[in-house]
């Protein structure tokens, strides 16, 4: 059992933040090098595609196992292996000289990197506590937006100059560095390890996903997130393949789709604990499905552009920064007993459903824009649904 709660310093939240971006480095990183694989190995769009959508289902899944056996074993070694494995993952994929071995290693190294999102969001609810949960979240959040932000830019240079396995040893050589940072600076947050090991983790879930306000929270992030990774899965080959864009200048359009989520979330905690999370979680949603549809209006009736692609999803972006800090901490609150397994639930559903939304698009692409802007409209509409639901509850008196 660990000792009274510690009070978290700026050494402890900088190091938080920059665990967080061990995801960035497992998926934004590879965007611009998706082209040069496919060159690299043959392979069609779909498996091209593949390489990339692999790795948000593995994090995905990872997340329900950081999750949960964090809330029995605690969170620092399990962050610790993760970390490991993303490091193991990152040097196999540097190495590959087949598509099946770097597929291995992305693997390996998708599944580190399921620990960065889901423990630093239990980490930040065990030393921060509920009350100011979504300050915190939106705060991770706009640390983690830097890795986007830097990580498509520099990615296309070394793919450009260096080639694509350059991308992976930066990978690797970052990822040290986060580690030890995490080694020094982090020190176990959870209370009571080991005090729930006798239950179930299946009903764990069971008794989460029954509450349906805690599901329409989780699947809320996972449509919204979808919206914008069908979106990020189509615009590399829409900007390189259709457009005859340089992979340097689509890492530097990208920029906008962090900068939109790093307002969307500073905005969220600035006005958190004035604005419910409810009513922030429904204008997110409706804002995503706006952005969208203005996306569609404008490649539909003036053309395909770099500014009909990448404009318009600034602002699906800001929606999310809106919506997912909120969305995350509604659900981590509903039962703090499981906070762990909640935060694991909450990043599966938004790395889960990102894969699918991206992978259909895989299947779908066809040189034109048409299948990305059917393929968001649905994961769109579906965040609005999601979304009003806790806002309806909370009318009703029933939050």
């Amino acid at each position: 059992m660990v000792g009274a709660r510690r009070v978290p310093g700026a050494r402890f939240a900088t190091a938080l933040g920059a665990v967080t971006l061990i995801g960035p480095l497992a998926v934004h990183f590879f965007l611009p090098i998706v082209p040069a694989i496919q060159n690299q190995f043959g392979i069609s769009d779909a498996l091209a595609e593949f390489t990339f959508t692999v790795t948000l289902a593995t994090m995905a899944a990872a997340t329900l196992v950081y999750g949960t056996l964090s809330d029995r074993f605690g969170r620092r070694p399990m962050l610790l292996s993760g970390l490991g494995l993303f490091l193991a993952g990152s040097a196999l994929s540097a190495v590959a000289g087949s598509v099946a071995l770097l597929l291995a290693g992305r693997l390996v190294q998708a599944v580190g990197a399921g620990c960065s999102i889901t423990l630093t969001r239990a980490m930040a609810r065990d030393a921060y506590g509920p009350d100011t949960l979504v300050k915190a979240i939106a705060y991770l959040t706009m640390a983690y937006t830097a890795g986007p932000m830097l990580a498509p830019p520099l990615g296309g240079l070394l793919v450009d100059h260096l080639g694509w396995r350059s991308v992976f040893w930066a990978a690797l050589l970052m990822g040290a560095v986060i580690m030890v940072v995490a080694y020094r600076v982090l020190y176990e947050t959870q209370e009571h390890i080991g005090a729930r090991r006798g239950g179930g983790v299946l009903r764990d879930y069971v008794t989460l996903f029954a509450n349906l306000r805690f599901s329409a929270f989780v699947l809320q992030s996972g449509f919204c997130s979808g919206t914008f990774f069908a979106i990020v899965a189509a615009s590399p080959f829409l900007m390189e393949d259709t457009l005859g864009r340089s992979a340097t200048e689509y890492g530097l359009y990208f920029f906008l789709f962090p900068a939109g989520y790093f307002i969307g979330n500073f905005v969220s905690g600035r006005i958190s604990g004035r604005v419910s999370i409810e009513t922030m979680v429904f204008t997110g949603a409706a804002v995503n499905l706006l952005a969208l549809a203005t996306q569609a209006g404008l490649i539909l009736g003036v053309g395909l552009s770099p500014a009909a692609i990448f404009l318009p999803t600034f602002f699906t972006t800001f929606a999310q920064g809106l919506a997912l800090p909120n969305g995350q901490a509604g659900a981590i609150q509903i039962m703090p007993e499981l906070a762990g397994t909640a935060a694991g639930a909450g990043v599966f559903s938004q790395l889960f459903l990102s894969a699918l939304f991206a992978q259909l698009y895989g299947w779908a692409a066809d040189g034109t824009p048409i299948p990305m802007i059917e393929i968001a409209a649905v994961a769109a509409i579906l965040s609005l649904v999601t979304g009003t639901i806790p806002l309806v509850q909370k009318l009703r008196g029933r939050a």
